[in-house]
């Protein structure tokens, strides 16, 4: 069983000004709530067949984990493909220009239920992802739009 969800939000910003700051993972812990440090394994900027480790912090304990690079098309799309407890997950942001120099932006997860989390109530965990999600979008909504008000987004 997969569960998808999508999380969308208009950011007053462009989509480069979006796109530079969620490529800059050491920024991660300003709107993931459970990630403490974020880096680029080696180094270097986002790209397919990176590695980002993090160091994070949920349900209580800290540990760290890694997610695999799929996807980076700039400025449009990026994603990522990890675990999520027991079960494999895919994610990624999708960007599109609207008017007035705005971005729509659309985060969307994947998770093959898999193991213990299988018995999990498929509603229930969807309902906290999506929480999860749309608390992750506002965050990166403020954080760029503050960005671009102090005169740190692109011209």
């Amino acid at each position: 069983m997969t569960i998808r969800t999508e999380s969308r939000i208009t950011v007053a910003a462009s989509v480069s000004d979006v796109w530079a700051y969620l490529c800059d993972v050491g920024r991660w812990p300003e709107w993931a709530p459970t990630v403490l440090e974020c880096r680029i394994r080696g180094g270097g900027t986002l790209r397919p067949g990176a590695w980002v480790d993090q160091r994070a912090k949920d349900l209580g304990f800290n540990h760290c984990r890694r997610e695999l690079v799929t996807v980076v098309d700039p400025p449009s799309a990026m994603a990522f493909a990890g675990t999520m407890g027991t079960s494999v997950a895919r994610w990624g942001m999708e960007f599109e220009p609207e008017g007035d120099g705005h971005t729509n932006a659309m985060m969307w997860v994947e998770v093959d239920l898999a193991n213990i989390m299988r018995v999990a109530p498929g509603r229930s965990l969807h309902g906290q992802v999506q929480r999860v999600s749309d608390i992750e979008m506002a965050a990166i909504k403020a954080a760029v739009e503050s960005d671009v008000q102090a005169g740190a987004g692109s011209p």
